[in-house]
C-alpha cells in the first residue's frame, strides 16, 4: 500500500462567507425562527425547480411524513417503495402507522425497478413513493403511467437529486417540478447544498401546500409572520393535530445563499464523476455507474460495484488505512434490527423478521447493491491531487 499523503473527507460542504454574513443577517434581523427568509428561500427553491409551490421544513424525513399524510396514508395501508434507501424513506411509512411493500431495484441505477411494481399492488396500496438514489433519477415516465392507471400519487424522495435532470417531453427538467405528485428534499451535510439540516417539499398542488404550512407549525392557523406584524389583537387557532417541523431563518439565509453556488456545484460534480469514469475504465472487476440518456445526475455520490473477487470491507479498510473516507453502498431497510419487529412486506405478505441475517430472494439485487458497492469521495473542492489519490490507492485496494 502506498504511504498515506493526506486526509479526503467521503463529502465536504461548500460554504463561505456569504452563508456566514446571511446567517449574521438572520441573528441580527431579531427573526430567528421561520419568518421571512424561510419565505424568501421557499420562492426561489420553487423557482428553481420549476414547482408552484414549496414549503421548508425541519429535514427531509418530516417532508416524507407529510408528503404522506398529505395523499391520505392512514394505518393498515400499503406503501409501495424501496428497502435499498437511507432508513428514514421506510421509517416515514411507519410514522403513518402504514406498512411499507418493498420492491426491487435496477442494478444499473440502483433505483426502483418499474417492472417490478404492479406485481405488489393490491387493494391496499394507497400510495408510490420512489428515491431518486444518491442523485440518479428514477424512470418517472414509467413509475407515473403505472400509477395513473391505478389511481396512486407518487411521491419522489429526492433527498439526494437536487439539481439532478430528467428529459421530459423533450426538454430537461429539474427533479422537484414535481412530476409526481410531490417531492422531498435534504439539506443535510451529505447533500449537494446544505443548511446543516433542512428539508423542502415541492408540489403543484395548492391544497398540499396548505396542509404542509399548518402541519409544520402545530396545525396553528395563522403563521407568526402575520400574527406579529398584526396592527389588532389576534389569537391563533389549532384547528388540527400538527407537529413541530419548522426550519429556521437562520437556515433558510445561508439556502439562500446555497442555492446560488448550486448550478457551479452541480457543474463541479458532474466533471468529477467524468474524471472517475475515465481514470478508473481500466481497473478489471470494478463496474461504474450507468446515466441513462433521459437523466442527468448531480452526482451526489459516485459508486462503484465491486465483482465476487474483491472483498468490500476490505477495499475500504485499505482506503481508510491510507487516509481516504468511503462509505458502504445504499444501506437495506429490510435488514436493519428495526425492521426485525415492524411489519414490512415484499409483495408476499406483510411480516416481520426474526432472523439473525435477512436474505430475500425478492430483493436480491438491493442485497447484492449494498454488500457489492462502495462510495467514494466526491465534493466540489475536490482537487486533481486528491481525486488522482484516491483512484491510485483504489487501484491497488483492487489489486490484493
Amino acid at each position: 500500500m502506498s504511504e498515506k499523503i493526506q486526509s479526503i473527507p467521503i463529502a465536504k460542504p461548500w460554504m463561505g462567507e456569504a452563508e456566514a454574513e446571511a446567517a449574521s443577517r438572520a441573528i441580527m434581523s431579531g427573526w430567528v425562527t421561520q419568518g421571512p427568509e424561510v419565505a424568501a428561500f421557499e420562492q426561489e427553491f420553487a423557482a428553481y425547480v420549476g414547482a408552484n409551490h414549496a414549503c421548508a421544513v425541519s429535514n427531509c424525513t418530516t417532508a416524507l411524513h407529510l408528503a404522506l399524510l398529505a395523499v391520505g396514508v392512514k394505518p393498515g395501508d400499503e406503501v409501495i417503495t424501496v428497502s435499498h434507501s437511507y432508513i428514514a424513506t421506510a421509517n416515514s411509512i411507519r410514522y403513518c402507522g402504514a406498512i411499507p411493500v418493498f420492491v426491487d431495484i435496477e442494478p444499473q441505477t440502483y433505483n426502483i425497478n418499474p417492472m417490478l411494481i404492479e406485481d405488489v399492488i393490491s387493494d391496499r396500496t394507497r400510495a408510490i413513493l420512489i428515491v431518486h438514489q444518491i442523485g440518479m433519477p428514477c424512470d418517472l415516465k414509467a413509475i407515473l403511467d403505472i400509477a395513473h392507471r391505478y389511481d396512486l400519487p407518487v411521491i419522489e424522495d429526492a433527498a439526494c437529486a437536487i439539481g439532478s435532470e430528467i428529459l421530459w417531453d423533450g426538454n430537461w427538467e429539474k427533479i422537484g417540478k414535481p412530476h409526481g405528485d410531490i417531492a422531498c428534499f435534504s439539506f443535510h451535510p451529505r447533500k449537494v447544498i446544505t443548511t446543516g439540516d433542512g428539508g423542502m417539499l415541492t408540489t403543484n398542488n395548492l391544497e398540499y401546500d396548505k396542509q404542509f404550512r399548518l402541519w409544520r407549525q402545530h396545525g396553528m392557523s395563522i403563521p407568526d409572520t402575520v400574527r406579529h406584524g398584526a396592527k389588532q389583537v389576534i389569537f391563533e387557532s389549532y384547528p388540527m393535530l400538527g407537529y413541530n417541523y419548522r426550519m429556521t431563518d437562520i437556515q433558510a439565509a445561508v439556502g439562500r445563499e446555497q442555492l446560488k453556488r448550486l448550478p457551479e456545484i452541480v457543474e463541479r460534480r458532474r466533471y468529477l464523476a467524468q474524471q472517475y469514469q475515465e481514470k478508473l475504465a481500466d481497473v478489471v472487476g470494478l463496474k461504474l455507474p450507468t446515466q441513462p440518456n433521459w437523466a442527468k445526475s448531480n452526482w451526489q455520490s459516485f459508486c462503484v460495484r465491486l465483482t465476487e473477487k474483491y472483498d468490500q470491507v476490505q477495499v475500504m479498510q485499505e482506503m481508510l488505512d491510507a487516509g481516504i473516507s468511503t462509505r458502504r453502498g445504499i444501506m437495506c431497510a429490510h435488514r436493519e434490527s428495526a425492521y426485525k419487529i415492524e411489519p414490512w412486506s415484499c409483495g408476499v405478505e406483510p411480516k416481520s423478521c426474526d432472523c439473525e441475517v435477512v436474505k430475500c430472494d425478492r430483493l436480491w439485487e438491493s442485497e447484492q447493491a449494498q454488500d457489492c458497492t462502495v462510495l467514494l469521495p466526491l465534493f466540489h473542492q475536490m482537487t486533481q491531487q486528491e481525486q488522482d489519490y484516491v483512484v491510485k490507492v483504489l487501484k491497488i485496494a483492487c489489486q490484493i
